[in-house]
């Protein structure tokens, strides 16, 4: 027994040794927590899903170990507009994004994958391209992100429920106000998602049908969001000729609602325009002087993508995307179209217009091949040469002719007023697009260059290079500010306790390479990246792990106090 007694400590001290005591531990690097201050040369150590330590770890050992010297580590970014909804199903690694450092997609820009109808499954079945080929397997948007959970995704997700969704939901693609009934069908569902973990509601106001909803409407429908915790997050009726308007819409609908209110990719469009941002400011920055929750994000480019849609005037799309087409097939409508097309107006945001002239319109995505072939990176001007057609007739034709709303950027902004707005201390970012690697029928669509560099080229860009803003101040705005926000618990910093969402990347290389010419080229500079305490990205590749999981807003019927 003497002899057993003696040994206890050298087993014991075999056992400490052999046992790590974190299961991660990034060493040496600049540690950026993500609240603006400046960093600090530290290690950190993750235990399971968590941040456990920052500090001195010299001492400590981990089941694998980072050496960080020379990079800056930092809380994983928040993408606050990803349109990844359906990429992210098909590819769920979502490189484009991770390459980048984004660990949590934010979805929700007026249409949300949830709440669905059976009208509105049939319709995504009937009108799905062969590329993305999803069947609808929930109803709900909470189901659509405990899906994406189940089946395995690289980040974590989360959203807000569309109003147009709602509405189409309600009211289909009808040009009239909702009935008493079915504005009280809206509020059920917004409650229901709401309960679920939504992050709010997201309009997007300048398409139809969510053209079609009252200021009135969405103040009732953010009234039901708002006691959860909610928030109003809106692509405003205008970003050009009627841009000034639209903000006095946006914070009336906070102000009557009792609801913090965001800006999605605030810009101001078309050179006639660019002169509105001193008045913007103003407008957005006396609000906050009252009170009123409002903050923005925002792309890092001078031009948007959309559609072809968004140079149609939205009365001829009532009724969906079958009636829009057969009525651009009638001559008389046709005529009144283009005549709309090219006239200057504040009734609806002509973003043709918006543009200056064709040749700054770029057609990125088709359905058909053979248009496929034939346009993806032509200018407009250069189709309607093709075509041999004005361009309002070729826009009109190749909407018809390939069944979509025909994926299109449009260069409206100005750099200079993108630099400004990079520096206002409410500004978050996002990305606008999907998720995807550049390999298979991806490289057979053009796509907008945020799809692959927007916050690569933020950091390189206008932190290292041009210096807009300092890196600790732009780490910020893509973490623990956009996760305060919206009201999301322990993400967003680096601190114990938080969930260890973890991105190491190198300052002085990280670098957007997508142009327009060439947009499907990944960024770089990102090396190491964790998901809820699980690596997703080891030396620039993807290590074939999909830890992502459903973030809820405070409204989740499931969080305990």
């Amino acid at each position: 027994m003497k002899k057993l007694t003696y040994l206890l400590p050298l087993l014991g001290a075999i056992i400490s040794c052999s046992t790590p005591d974190y299961d991660v531990i990034i060493r040496n690097g600049l540690i950026y927590d993500g609240s603006g201050s400046a960093p600090i040369s530290a290690d950190l150590g993750i235990k399971g899903d968590t941040i456990a330590t920052i500090g001195n770890l010299k001492e400590k050992s981990g089941a694998t170990e980072i050496d960080a010297k020379g990079k800056a580590v930092s809380p994983g970014f928040i993408n606050m507009l990803s349109w990844a909804t359906e990429s992210i199903i098909t590819d769920p690694r979502s490189m484009s994004d991770i390459r980048q450092g984004v660990t949590l997609e934010v979805f929700g820009e007026g249409v949300s994958m949830g709440p669905l109808s059976d009208k509105m499954k049939a319709d995504w079945v009937k009108n799905a391209e062969e590329e993305t080929d999803i069947t609808p397997e929930w109803t709900t948007l909470g189901e659509y992100l405990e899906y994406l959970e189940t089946k395995g995704v690289t980040p974590n997700v989360a959203s807000f429920i569309g109003a147009t969704t709602l509405r189409i939901h309600t009211v289909d693609y009808d040009n009239r106000p909702p009935t008493e009934e079915e504005l009280d069908s809206m509020r059920l569902l917004v409650k229901q998602g709401m309960e679920e973990g939504a992050l709010g509601i997201g309009s997007s106001l300048i398409y139809a049908p969510a053209f079609y909803a009252s200021t009135e409407e969405l103040i009732e429908l953010c009234k039901v969001a708002a006691p959860y915790g909610g928030r109003y997050i809106t692509h405003m009726r205008s970003e050009g000729n009627q841009l000034l308007e639209a903000v006095d819409e946006t914070i009336r609908i906070a102000k009557e609602s009792g609801i913090p209110a965001e800006i999605y990719h605030l810009k101001v469009a078309g050179t006639d325009n660019w002169w509105k941002i001193d008045t913007l400011l103003t407008m957005i920055e006396g609000a906050r002087a009252e009170g009123i929750k409002l903050t923005t994000d925002m792309y890092t480019y001078t031009a948007g993508a959309t559609g072809l849609d968004a140079s149609m005037p939205p009365w001829v799309q009532e009724g969906g995307p079958e009636k829009w087409r057969e009525r651009l097939q009638d001559p008389d409508i046709r005529k009144k179209v283009i005549e709309e097309m090219r006239t200057a107006t504040n009734e609806w945001e002509n973003l043709l217009l918006s543009a200056g002239s064709p040749e700054r319109v770029v057609l990125l995505g088709f359905k058909n091949d053979s248009l496929k072939t034939i346009y993806t990176g032509k200018t407009l001007a250069e189709a309607a040469a093709i075509h041999g057609k004005s361009a309002e007739e070729t826009a009109i034709d190749l909407v018809i002719a390939d069944e979509t709303r025909v994926g299109t950027a449009y260069f409206m902004m100005s750099e200079e007023n993108v630099k400004r707005q990079i520096q206002l201390p409410y500004m978050s970012f996002g990305s606008d697009a999907e998720s995807v690697m550049p390999e298979g029928k991806v490289l057979e669509s053009s796509t907008h260059p945020r799809t692959y560099g927007n916050f690569a080229r933020l950091l390189g860009k206008y932190v290292r290079d041009e210096k807009v803003i300092s890196l600790e101040e732009a780490i910020r705005k893509l973490s623990s500010m956009p996760a305060e926000n919206m009201g999301i618990r322990k993400r967003g910093r680096l601190l114990p306790g938080y969930y260890a969402d973890v991105v190491i990347f190198d300052p002085a290389t990280i670098q957007d390479h997508a142009t327009f010419e060439n947009p499907h080229q990944l960024s770089t500079g990102v090396t190491d990246v964790w998901v809820n305490g699980v690596q997703v990205l080891s030396n620039s590749e993807h290590t074939g792990s999909f830890p992502g999981r459903v973030v809820r807003g405070p409204g989740w019927v499931g969080y305990k106090d």
